[in-house]
């Protein structure tokens, strides 16, 4: 199966999206994803367990108590009226599937309903038909105002990008080069970090034309966010070169090293590129591919 066609991980991305937008408030939240629920094939985005006597300030998580159940929708899928009343279930029985009764206290939960488009069709039935009342708390967060328990709504696309900048880019329609270079620019600031990296790698992938869009301008954009790993490939390929004699002195295994380099970049590979680095005999094969 071809790149293009593999199915996108959006989950793990939105995970690492959620513990970064927490910042240093993270270390007050356990996050659990995809806890299962009983030992029947039931299971929930996220868990997000809070410490009790800690108040959030991050826009996302001021609702949150003690207990707290995500669903996410990735880009393309669509909050229904039905994810609601299963997240509401699924909520229910996590309060309920513990071995001392009402350890759980009901008023410690909330529920965070996450998709990139706004659900107009269950917003709408809550009005109609639960006579909820839905407030806009600040872009892209809504509270769902007269349910038993706190229950929110967060619409990635509306999102401020600068109060919740990685998780309102974490899409598949990244807009213009302008937004790809903004992209660049904060994941350098944070690229030793393997959550910024979860989210970045997919949203390249996600991504490809507007990544591939600018040809030279962005193959040298992204070079130098990967200044470091790029010139330990370079040293890689000389001293390839010098142990197997397959390449003719110092600038014929830097033109190689850098023309594959380049070609990785542009088809958005740069798993594959790194993985080079330390595995020789994976990158001979790359030299292969691009008979270089």
């Amino acid at each position: 199966m071809s790149e293009k066609k593999k199915k996108l991980q959006w989950h793990p991305a939105f995970v690492a999206g959620m513990q970064i937008e927490f910042g240093k408030e993270a270390r007050f939240l356990t996050f659990n994803p995809e806890h299962l629920l009983g030992t029947k094939p039931m299971q929930i985005d996220i868990l997000i367990k809070k410490d009790s006597d800690h108040v959030l300030h991050k826009n996302i998580g001021r609702i949150f108590r003690k207990h707290n159940i995500i669903e996410y929708k990735a880009p393309g899928d669509y909050l229904s009226i039905d994810d609601f009343y299963k997240v509401y279930g699924y909520t229910c029985f996590y309060k309920s599937n513990t071995r001392t009764a009402d350890s759980i206290k009901f008023q410690d939960l909330t529920i965070t309903l996450v998709s990139e488009s706004y659900p107009r069709k269950l917003i709408r039935h809550l009005q109609q038909t639960q006579h909820y009342d839905i407030k806009e708390m600040e872009a892209g967060i809504y509270y769902v105002i007269g349910a038993p328990l706190p229950i929110q709504i967060i619409v990635t696309a509306k999102l401020s990008k600068e109060e919740n900048f990685w998780l309102g880019n974490l899409t598949n329609h990244v807009k213009n080069t302008k937004d790809v270079q903004h992209l660049l620019a904060e994941y350098k600031k944070h690229k030793k970090d393997i959550l910024y990296e979860s989210v970045m790698d997919i949203i390249v992938k996600a991504n490809p034309k507007m990544f591939e869009k600018e040809g030279d301008v962005m193959c040298e954009a992204l070079e130098e966010l990967m200044k470091d790993e790029l010139e330990a490939q370079l040293q890689k390929g000389k001293e390839i070169g010098q142990k197997l004699g397959e390449m003719r002195g110092e600038r014929q295994g830097e033109s190689r090293v850098n023309q594959l380099n380049q070609k990785l970049i542009a088809l958005g590979r740069m798993d594959d590129m790194l993985k080079s680095v330390s595995d020789t005999v994976f990158q001979q094969k790359l030299f292969k591919e691009f008979n270089l």
